[in-house]
């Protein structure tokens, strides 16, 4: 008697599928060597590297405090009339007498990023626009513990509410932490999420309270050092329509998907390789260019110098990789 084919087959894929759980490689742990050895043997555009230790993972997901997929504002579309968008564009080269389009600042253990990146392309553009008579460090603190309708703090934000929180009720000037600069500088201070160092360790923390006062010994009040901008919009995702809009006006805000590997980012063109989801992440893109053959944008984090290229990043451009492309925002500064 024969003996059926399906209960057979219905075995052998069983046992098949049991020798593949045992075959199977473990995922390396993250922020581990493993893990920068798994991505710098993949056939890659970018180098990892150690830049978080001794942290706690909730700290390092609290990091990625962006809302993605939140309220849209109207898209402002670009002519190119007569515009020739060059192979490479660096605003630090175009525009050096704005200090700001240097700067990397240190969110500390907040989740903030969709506020830094609001304030650090506002400073640019405010001086960019003035020819370096205005140049000012717009305050991420006012931002983050003012805007009511931007999210919740430190445990997350939409990019675009901050935009146009500027344009409905402005923003102070305030410098980083420490720092004494503007009428509200950061208060939540650096902490030692890369390499051992000075920095207290980090943790996460509470959204500090909304003070509409300015420092001691600030000479104007805090009211008359608002500055508002005139026009917030959203900049289509077409390379074309994001290289215009930085090369006509400046740096940009950008929403992003941050998985684990991001975390180890070096040096190259960053796309992603392996690990998993982490959160949404929002940071400044300044200009683009092309490395070994890998078309980039060019960006600016929040996790201080000691992370990546000294603060600085490049992500693969014309592919939207990890969404880069698919929700950034802008404005215009009142002139």
């Amino acid at each position: 008697m024969l003996t059926p084919l399906f209960p057979r087959m219905h075995w052998v894929t069983l046992l098949l599928s049991a020798l593949s759980v045992t075959w199977a490689k473990p995922r390396p742990p993250l922020l581990s060597p493993q893990m920068i050895d798994v991505i710098n043997k993949s056939n890659t555009t970018w180098k990892a590297g150690q830049n978080f230790q001794n942290v706690d993972m909730s700290y390092v997901k609290g990091l990625c405090g962006t809302l993605l997929n939140g309220p849209r504002l109207p898209p402002l579309m670009h002519s190119f009339d007569g515009l020739r968008l060059p192979p490479s564009f660096d605003p630090r080269l175009q525009w050096p007498y704005c200090p700001s389009l240097q700067q990397i600042r240190d969110q500390g253990g907040c989740g903030s990023c969709w506020a830094f990146g609001a304030a650090e392309a506002i400073s640019d553009r405010m001086c960019i626009q003035t020819k370096g008579k205005v140049s000012v460090e717009i305050s991420a603190e006012d931002l983050l513990t003012c805007c009511d309708g931007c999210g919740m703090g430190c445990m997350g934000g939409y990019p675009s509410a901050a935009w146009s929180f500027w344009t409905e009720k402005g923003l102070v000037t305030g410098g980083l932490y420490g720092s004494k600069v503007g009428c509200r500088p950061y208060s939540i201070a650096p902490c030692q999420h890369h390499v051992n160092g000075s920095r207290p360790p980090c943790t996460e923390g509470a959204t500090p309270k909304c003070v509409k006062q300015c420092i001691d010994g600030y000479p104007v009040p805090y009211l008359k050092d608002k500055n508002i901008g005139k026009q917030a919009y959203s900049v289509p995702s077409e390379p074309e329509q994001i290289m215009a809009e930085l090369y006509k006006n400046g740096p940009v805000e950008a929403a992003f998907s941050v998985f684990e590997d991001f975390l180890l980012y070096k040096d190259g063109v960053y796309e992603h390789v392996t690990g998993d989801y982490l959160g949404g992440h929002a940071i400044k893109i300044l200009g683009w260019g092309e490395e070994n053959g890998a078309p980039y944008w060019l960006a600016a984090n929040s996790w201080n110098t000691d992370w990546g290229d000294k603060g600085f990043f490049k992500i693969m451009r014309g592919n939207d990789e990890c969404g880069i492309e698919s929700e950034i925002v802008a404005g215009t500064p009142l002139g």
